[in-house]
């Protein structure tokens, strides 16, 4: 194994009243790709905040590699100042990489490279500090939740980039098919305890599993120790006082051993949807629909969204959505609801249609508000669930919601936490057609599986928008999928099945745009090859070899860190001969499957 870049010993952070890690050890090495997982609050924003070194460990010690650059992406990234993206980052980096590759990046992102940094949204911004993060390739790179507000295309992309990465990467997300693919370690924060496995992201649930089904077998033979000695305690104690002081003192010990263990118990998740009210089997139906926002200038035409869709949803649906970020998902969700009018066509709610609408911006929450007062709008301290009274402060807590924060300003609560709080409100009121536009941002995984479940066991309507292509694999049983021009393809079966299908939809293209290129060929009037032509097929796998030998060789050289320190103007040279090699590269790889196309169409030999 290569050197460590980072060593954690001992380490742990207090937070006065408990401490949220403890006795960590920790090394981190090139081509190690690390889930950081755990339950909301557990520690794991604030060991990467450590590992950054932007806080101190209350015990033990940090060690971090001379020379070694550490990358950080906060799970809620701020962007300073007013300037255009490029120079954002072209003043962050490090190793002056070359501007074309910090265009392509910002590019694969959709963000305009001139674009001033005040217009981005917080989706945009978190896009923004990902390229900030990758463009100076470090040796330890640490990413807070990077996927949250990506849509697919992008996670896919970022996914390849990361897979690439030479240095070490710990990664913090919600989304299962995205550490499935990428990572090879696995770190676990747990009641403060820090735990490291190598190994797939897959076998992180029977791993864990063991650990807690072990824990509970110590702690019932720990209950059943210190019944033994508590017994024997209360047995003629006096007599032999002076000769069982030591044995009392362990039956001290113990029930502290114990005491620890029990304040360690993390409180349980209790969500539940509830039963669907009555209503129609007709939920929504959208006839000829067509949505447009303005173009960005004034003098183009509208931009469409969606264009003739025509859409029945029935009761017991369980419908994703999916596309890319700003195709139009939450608009066609909001004009289902009856919340903005269609340019064209109409909407027509069912019979008793009672919404229960999860936001993605979660507008509903009024950040100076409370949870209490989220809750109990008109007062009072009950509200009734599922035809059930319950106390607001009760009802919390099976969100998880501390007493405490249970009266704070919403602004102060954690992204997971709103997003709790939105589905305790959501859930609490009657419904039969649940709208869940992005549900799992911010969410832990636990917590995630249960909203799953939840939705599983929904005896009503569900529509759900979300990148988690894991969640809605296992969430829905038909797809609306946003394709080019406004047109929406109605797949039925998950996500996973909608893209192998669309995978097998382009090679029939590439394969139909292929025989077109045969079938031109073998029409033409030439009838053989030229002897030019022949030379160039002999001659060009062997320069296309060469050049990719060299590219190679050269980008191995450009991934040394210390190259750029050592020797900058060299590295810029090569830096840029790479790029020109790539061009040449792509030129002479079309060239040969031009006339290798043309030779097997005419049936000419070399």
């Amino acid at each position: 194994m290569s050197k460590s870049l980072i060593q954690l010993k001992n380490s742990g952070v207090n937070l006065g009243d408990k401490w949220l890690i403890r006795h960590a050890e920790l090394s981190f090495h090139a081509g190690e790709k690390l889930a950081l997982v755990g339950r909301n609050g557990a520690g794991k924003s604030t060991l990467m905040k450590l590992i950054m070194g932007i806080i101190k460990p209350d015990e033990g010690s940090l060690w971090v590699a001379p020379d070694v650059e550490i990358a950080y992406l906060p799970q809620n990234p701020h962007i300073d100042g007013i300037q255009t993206l490029l120079s954002y980052i072209e003043q962050s980096l490090i190793n002056s990489v070359d501007q074309y590759i910090a265009e392509s990046m910002l590019m694969k992102m959709n963000l305009e490279p001139s674009r001033l940094t005040n217009s981005l949204s917080g989706g945009e911004a978190r896009k923004l500090a990902i390229v900030k993060a990758l463009v100076n390739k470090p040796n330890v790179l640490l990413l807070d939740e990077p996927t949250n507000h990506l849509d697919l295309p992008t996670i896919e992309w970022l996914e390849e980039c990361l897979l690439l990465h030479k240095g070490a990467l710990v990664v913090i997300s919600h989304d299962r098919a995205f550490l499935r693919s990428l990572c090879n370690g696995i770190i676990w924060i747990n009641k403060s305890v820090l735990r490291r496995r190598n190994g797939s992201f897959s076998e992180f649930e029977e791993w864990s599993d063991n650990i807690l089904k072990d824990e509970t077998v110590r702690l019932s033979k720990l209950d059943k120790k210190i019944a033994e000695e508590t017994n024997w305690s209360r047995q003629g104690v006096s007599a032999r006082r002076k000769r069982n002081q030591g044995r009392l003192r362990e039956l001290e010990q113990l029930r502290k051993i114990r005491k620890s263990a029990f304040n360690k118990n993390e409180q349980e998740l209790r969500i539940s949807a509830g039963k669907a009210e009555a209503g129609g089997q007709i939920v929504v139906e959208a006839r000829n629909l067509k949505l447009t926002i303005p173009a960005d200038e004034p003098s183009y035409p509208p931009i469409v969204l969606v264009n003739h869709l025509n859409l029945v949803i029935k009761r017991g649906d369980r419908i994703g959505i999916v596309g890319p970020n700003g195709s139009g998902k939450s608009t066609l969700v909001r004009t289902l609801l009856g919340q903005i009018e269609p340019d064209a066509g109409y909407v027509k709610s069912g019979i008793g249609l009672l919404p229960a609408y999860f936001d993605q911006k979660r507008e509903q929450l009024i950040q100076e508000s409370s949870p209490w007062k989220i809750l109990c709008p008109d007062g009072g301290d009950t509200i009734e669930v599922g035809g059930r009274t319950k106390h607001v402060t009760s009802y919390l807590r099976d969100f998880l919601f501390d007493d405490f924060k249970i009266t704070q300003r919403i602004s102060s609560l954690s992204g997971g936490e709103q997003n709790r709080l939105l589905l305790a409100k959501i859930f609490s009121q009657p419904h039969n057609f649940l709208v869940l536009d992005e549900p799992t941002n911010d969410l832990d995984l636990e917590t995630i599986d249960l909203l799953q479940e939840v939705t599983a066991d929904y005896d009503g309507t569900i529509l759900i928008v979300s990148h988690d292509r894991d969640f809605i694999d296992r969430t829905v049983t038909s797809i609306l999928a946003f394709e080019e021009g406004g047109k929406i393809l109605n797949h039925a079966g998950g996500y996973s099945e909608y893209l192998s299908k669309r995978v097998l939809n382009i090679k029939k293209k590439t394969d139909e745009k292929t025989k077109k290129i045969i079938r031109k060929t073998k029409s033409s009037k030439k009838v053989r090859l030229t002897f030019k032509e022949k030379y160039l097929l002999k001659t060009l796998p062997l320069e296309i070899e060469k050049l990719s030998e060299k590219i190679n060789l050269l980008e191995d050289k450009l991934s040394d860190m210390s190259f750029y320190q050592n020797e900058p103007e060299t590295y810029q040279t090569f830096a840029k001969e790479v790029e020109d090699l790539k061009l040449q590269l792509n030129f002479k790889e079309i060239k040969w499957l031009e006339l290798e196309l043309r030779r097997e169409a005419l049936g000419d030999h070399i």
